[in-house]
């Protein structure tokens, strides 16, 4: 571990003699915290997490809470969809999983362009998983538009013979398309060698790789909760 002696907040935290690059490279995933704060993990990543927060004017305590928030993140086993009416599973999706995609999907974009970029030239596969990530990245979130501004707020409706065809076809469309991104995000294991970063890799090389494995896992439990929780009850209700 790398201690930076001029650090003021050493005695307040293991964490703040590490350097910047040392905590990401221990656990990739934490570099969207770094990034919501703007700090660089990559070539800039040698300061100490007290000197880096120093150098931008954030309260030390504040960045160590959110990277344990971080560590800490609610496990999806912990609800029990099953439980939840219509209305309230809709609600949980878009908060979690929609909500996760907002985050996450620009972040990971500008890591695939940069790393492509950087590293393309030399592993061309660089760039066809910017290539893979930029298509199903608009697909997704076009997805999850449609189902807040249409297929959600329509289940909780009452259903004629009509709307409940409409609904069965809207359903069925988007569980295709769930067929269809679960391919490419195969696709981008496959390029990633199951999202291993090779031993040299910098900081963003190996972040992306732990973004991509985190929107498979995250991906798996929202598209489980459609298709096996909420899609069945929906078209049960309109039955």
């Amino acid at each position: 571990m790398t201690t930076d002696t001029t650090t003021t907040h050493s005695s307040e935290s293991p964490l703040a003699d590490q350097t910047v690059g040392e905590i990401v490279a221990g656990n990739p995933n934490l570099s969207r915290v770094f990034q919501s704060f703007d700090i660089g993990f990559c070539c800039q990543g040698k300061l100490t997490l007290g000197k880096a927060c120093e150098r931008k004017g954030i309260e030390l305590e504040e960045m160590i809470d959110a990277l344990e928030a971080e560590r800490k993140r609610t496990p999806e086993s912990q609800i029990n969809a099953a439980e939840m009416t219509l209305s309230e599973l809709t609600n949980y999706i878009v908060e979690t999983h929609h909500g996760f995609l907002r985050s996450e999907l620009p972040r990971i974009h500008a890591m695939a362009e940069r790393v492509a970029q950087v590293h393309g030239e030399h592993t061309p596969s660089l760039v066809e998983v910017y290539q893979v990530f930029t298509e199903m990245g608009q697909t997704m979130a076009e997805h999850a538009r449609r189902e807040e501004s249409t297929l959600f707020p329509s289940l909780g409706e009452p259903a004629s013979e009509a709307s409940g065809d409409k609904r069965s076809q809207q359903i069925d469309e988007m569980m295709k398309e769930h067929e269809s991104i679960i391919g490419s995000i195969s696709k981008l294991r496959e390029l990633t060698n199951g999202y291993a970063p090779p031993a040299d890799a910098c900081n963003t090389y190996r972040a992306l790789f732990a973004g991509l494995a985190d929107l498979e896992a995250d991906t798996g439990h929202h598209f489980h909760l459609e298709n096996n929780v909420l899609f069945p009850a929906a078209l049960q209700r309109a039955s």
